[in-house]
């Protein structure tokens, strides 16, 4: 073969004019190609324009979604005359108090979030009624409610209703709340009031479990952060929570990063599937294009030229079909924005990310390269004459395509390393990836090779199809990898929100109370255990004391470090970071178990003593012996680790990672919880009433409200976890396709065999139906296994949750799968019958 040199080889002008007379306007032959990368580019195109629009909001909006360009709270007291005044000097203020409370009209009774605001609230933005006015705080006697509420309660507009001490009038309802996503979880609907409303109501009790919020809004303008740095190392001990513009809503924030990171990996992995069926077309069309490339070779082009003008019409139907992906994607931001108006801050229209886009192009441009330089090569390399017998030859050990296919892959990796927030959990997902993909590639070989050695069936037609599993050129190992992998994530994400499900649904009603109940008076708590047994003889009642406080150092005695001093948060605690609900006892509670230390004695009068979780204990190398001091109502307070437990987490009941002797906070002003546990045939409306009548003060909350909220996350996750997983089940139908495409000339030549000797329609469409209904069976078994098996290594291992998914809906999920396989491949049969045996004869 003549090896041409740089100056005998076809320039790049004269190859592209080639390249696009040969190509067909309508890329007959590179329509696989063209949809393969259109599925991929427009789901990563999607996701990544959708989480930089919401990342762009909270950071463009951050001072309207926080309610001022800094934020200060704390709990259980006001701020202090030195911590307002460093406020005060910043700006415009604006403070007040939120908590939990109970809401009563007549009979009706709602759990509600109280948030008291004062005259100068909203700073930013501007809090909107349904009526078209925009507000600020209510006046003296009258709520801004949210429609929740009203609801609830059964009143309408000027209606009154009591909360705590206080009879309110229903004076608006809430149509806008412009800091509403940095409030945080709240257990009930918003009831807006005025700034001194809850102390005239008896809901700021001393020890009530309230928080105070206080916002600036700059004046001069100027960097939050530094600012939020000297509050932090002014007042690093009085258990104040710091928050700036920049992080309005930390857990959005995080959730909607670290969401659109994990669905960009999927998408990815689907792109990476239908890079297979894009391989399989490419082999096509070049096979299709043989006597055009024998062509010109004889007339003097070299290995070098050809390549170019295949590389050329195969890099512009992948352009195409990139920037098509774009252009859909960017299409179908708005309906997605739409969808989750209500639960992130995202604005309709259309949104473009030149980020997400360039991002979306590089991988499936490199994708692309990936998969056709095999392909490109073998045809390059192929001689003339070889080209004029018959196809396109395959060159599995050509070094130039390892070397291409090894660095197209390098680049990918890197490329996902440097633009994914969490490297590790990316490259985890990775290695799992190409994992799964090979085991279920080692299956597909196994099962061609069961094929070949098995028994032949007494069927012609069954025969039939068991050899075209096996045959030569026989796409399975291409087809089980894509396929397989999509329909087992989609058993494993069905299996996996089921299974959570289930344990929401079984377990957690029989270990969790009915009620929890805050804020009750210490020496009410005699009467509020009459109250609760008059409805209900056999309650089971567990009343603690609960204060808030922050850890403000542990370690040795002679060493101990102030957290305030942490460059980082150590992992796994938690515990460090805010405050936390503190408790003393006198016995172990229940749930927990000692593993280190022993039990102070009930009337223990000596040194101050605390009793660790184990895990935290664990996370900052704390032991027994050693000290730990905690912030309590702005008083330092220090005790000695006595002992470290285990806790039953799924008790759901109050487990406190901090139990303190009670000499230790028993002096400090504080009010009870409790939980509550009724038994079916208790009336329940009468409980509430009577505890809203006689603890005004006091909140309760429904478990069944709690639940409710935590299934809807759930049912949103997993909604947008099984579309991203549709991706991928649609990049095997893509795959499945290309395969057909790719083995369309030897299927014609059967099915133009079988005719000659006499087989009808229906026996060829028999044959393939039996074919990939075999294939689809296997498909079964393989996404079933590895699907569920995931699936249960992510429940009992990664959650430590029971193993309680809904099989009729994971298997519902997974024929609905193979049913579209199904109908997709005989569907895709269907051309090749209609093939004339005369025509087809003399052309193959």
């Amino acid at each position: 073969m003549r090896v041409a040199n740089d100056a005998d080889r076809l320039p790049w002008a004269a190859a592209w004019r080639i390249a696009r007379r040969d190509l067909s306007a309508r890329f007959r032959g590179l329509r696989l190609l063209l949809a393969c990368l259109f599925l991929g580019t427009a789901a990563l195109t999607a996701i990544g324009t959708l989480t930089a629009a919401v990342e762009r909001e909270l950071a463009a909006n951050g001072a309207e979604l926080l309610g001022g360009d800094i934020q200060v709270s704390v709990w259980q007291r006001p701020l202090s005359d030195a911590e307002a005044s460093a406020l005060a000097a910043l700006g415009t203020v604006s403070g007040g108090t939120r908590l939990q409370a109970v809401a009563r009209a007549e009979e009706a009774t709602a759990p509600v979030e109280v948030k008291a605001v004062d005259a100068a609230y909203p700073l930013y933005g501007a809090l909107v009624l349904t009526d078209g006015r925009t507000a600020g705080a209510p006046p003296p006697g009258d709520a801004w409610l949210a429609q929740g509420a009203l609801d609830r309660l059964g009143i309408e507009v000027g209606d009154t209703f009591t909360l705590g001490l206080s009879t309110l009038r229903a004076a608006g309802v809430i149509a806008a709340e412009p800091d509403r996503l940095g409030e945080g979880f709240q257990l009930g609907p918003t009831i807006i009031v005025a700034e001194n409303l809850p102390a005239q109501a008896g809901l700021l009790a001393p020890g009530a479990m309230y928080r105070t919020k206080v916002r600036v809004a700059f004046d001069p303008p100027r960097d939050a952060a530094p600012v939020a740095e000297t509050l932090e190392q002014r007042f690093a001990d009085s258990g104040l929570e710091v928050r700036t513009r920049d992080r309005a809503s930390p857990g959005a924030d995080r959730f909607v990063t670290q969401m659109g990171d994990f669905l960009t990996l999927v998408g990815l992995a689907a792109l990476v599937i239908a890079g297979i069926g894009i391989g399989g077309g490419v082999a096509s069309y070049l096979q299709s294009r043989r006597g055009a490339i024998a062509t010109l070779k004889v007339l003097g082009a070299g290995s070098a030229d050809t390549g170019r003008i295949y590389a050329l019409q195969i890099g512009a139907a992948a352009l195409i079909g990139s920037v098509a992906g774009v252009v859909a994607g960017i299409a179908v931001t708005p309906l997605l924005a739409r969808a989750l108006a209500g639960v992130l801050p995202v604005r309709s229209g259309v949104v473009a990310d030149p980020g997400a886009i360039v991002l979306a192009l590089a991988y499936s441009l490199l994708v692309a390269a990936i998969f056709t330089a095999s392909p490109l090569l073998a045809a390059r390399r192929t001689p003339a004459m070889a080209l004029m017998r018959g196809a396109v030859a395959e060159h599995t050990g050509d070094r130039k395509a390892i070397m291409v296919v090894a660095g197209g892959v390098a680049l990918l990796v890197a490329l996902v390393l440097l633009t994914s927030v969490r490297p590790a959990l990316a490259a985890g997902f990775m290695a799992a990836s190409a994992l799964a993909m090979a085991i279920l590639a080692g299956l597909a070989l196994l099962l061609r090779r069961a094929a070949r050695r098995a028994p032949s069936p007494a069927s012609p037609l069954t025969r039939l199809a068991v050899a075209n599993l096996a045959r030569p050129g026989s796409n399975l190992v291409a087809l089980v990898t894509a396929l397989g992998f999509g329909l087992s994530a989609f058993v494993l994400l069905a299996a996996v929100q089921t299974s959570i499900a289930g344990n929401i649904e079984r377990r957690v009603p029989q270990q969790a109370p009915d009620y929890f109940v805050l804020d009750i008076p210490q020496a009410g708590l005699p009467a509020f255990s009459a109250a609760v047994r008059a409805v209900d003889p056999d309650a089971q009642i567990r009343a603690v004391p609960n204060l808030r406080g922050a850890i403000l150092a542990y370690g040795p005695p002679d060493a101990m470090t102030r957290v305030s001093a942490l460059e980082e948060v150590p992992d796994g605690a938690w515990a460090l970071r805010g405050e936390r609900g503190l408790t003393y006892a006198e016995t172990l509670p229940p749930g927990n178990r000692l593993v280190e230390g022993t039990w102070w004695s009930a009337d223990h009068a000596g040194e101050r003593l605390v009793s660790v979780d184990e895990d935290l204990a664990r996370a900052i190398g704390l032991r027994v012996g050693d000290r730990l001091s905690v912030g309590v109502l702005g008083t330092e307070i220090t005790a000695t680790v006595a002992n470290l437990r285990q806790i039953d987490w799924d008790s759901l009941g109050f487990n406190h990672v901090l139990v303190f002797s009670p000499n230790t906070l028993r002096d400090a002003p504080h009010t009870l919880s409790a939980t509550l546990g009724l038994n079916d045939g208790a009336d329940r409306r009468r409980l509430l009433q009577t505890l809203v009548q006689q603890f005004p003060a006091s909140s309760v909350i429904e478990v069944g409200e709690v639940l409710q909220q935590a299934r809807l996350l759930l049912d949103q996750i997993g909604l947008a976890t099984l579309a991203a997983a549709s991706v991928a089940v649609l990049a095997g139908l893509v795959v499945l396709v290309g395969a057909m495409a790719a083995a369309r000339a030897a299927r014609v030549y059967d099915t133009v065999i079988l005719r000659v000797l006499g087989a009808d329609r229906r026996q060829i469409l028999l044959l393939q139906a039996l074919e990939f209904g075999i294939l689809t069976a296997v498909l079964a078994v393989i996404a079933l296994a590895i699907g569920a098996g995931t699936a249960w290594l992510v429940i009992t291992q990664l959650f430590s949750f029971d193993w309680l998914p809904d099989w009729g809906t994971v298997l519902s999920v997974l024929v609905a799968g193979l049913v579209v396989v199904l109908v997709f491949a005989t569907a895709g049969s269907l051309p090749f019958l209609r093939a004339r045996p005369a025509q087809a004869l003399r052309t193959l």
